[in-house]
């Protein structure tokens, strides 16, 4: 039995079968390595074929010879997971004729006086950021809402400042903002109660003003 550079017993003449060391030809005269300096060598290797950290010349994990080529098929290190994207989401503002009908019936404030808005297109507002305002902008009052339904045409029923759009772990919650005329969510008769988070799902609909209806969508 045969003995590497660094005081491995080994049954090969080549290699040494412990750290892979090559053995000194038959008559040299064997220098001895200094065996702090091939552990460390050893210990900084890795498995070429699961990438699994050795100390000798088979690997631990997966049994692979490193003087072996590498077993096609195998990566040399495991694949990095790719994190979710975000999740995106975005309201679409309508004019609602259903919803204005209903206040019209229930009699809210100057309702008889509001006329429903013969044009008025879809708007999209990309929901970003902790908080979303909604409500008309005033200068003279420092009031720049995120969604601002100031119109061209305007809904005289939203408050300037009307509600909140929070986000959550699982999406956004609505918060009326003690509002003139309410906030109400997929057709209820009841408002929300002021200050109070009322959570939202992809579809939802939050109702301000006299015919103005806030859809919340999970972009794709």
């Amino acid at each position: 039995m045969a003995t590497c550079p660094a005081g491995h017993a080994t049954t090969t003449d080549d290699y040494c079968d412990v750290c892979g060391a090559p053995l000194e030809s038959a008559g040299a005269t064997a220098v001895p390595a200094a065996p702090a300096a091939v552990a460390s060598s050893a210990e900084e290797q890795t498995c070429p074929a699961c990438g699994a950290v050795r100390t000798g010349r088979f690997c631990e994990d997966c049994g692979h010879d490193s003087l072996a080529p590498v077993p096609s098929g195998l990566p040399s290190t495991p694949a990095a997971p790719v994190p979710d994207a975000p999740e995106r989401w975005h309201a679409t503002v309508e004019a609602d004729r259903d919803y204005f009908e209903r206040v019209v019936a229930a009699g809210g404030p100057d309702a008889a006086a509001v006329a429903f808005p013969e044009f008025c297109p879809a708007r999209r507002f990309d929901l970003v950021g902790p908080q979303v305002t909604i409500g008309r902008r005033s200068r003279s009052r420092g009031v720049f809402p995120t969604v601002d339904l100031v119109g061209p045409p305007e809904d005289p029923g939203v408050s300037h400042s009307h509600a909140l759009l929070v986000s959550t772990q699982d999406g956004w919650s609505v918060v009326d903002l003690g509002s003139t005329n309410g906030t109400t969510v997929n057709g209820a008769h009841d408002p929300l109660r002021p200050n109070t988070p009322r959570p939202l799902s992809d579809g939802d609909r939050v109702h301000v003003g006299a015919w103005t209806t806030i859809t919340l969508h999970r972009s794709a």
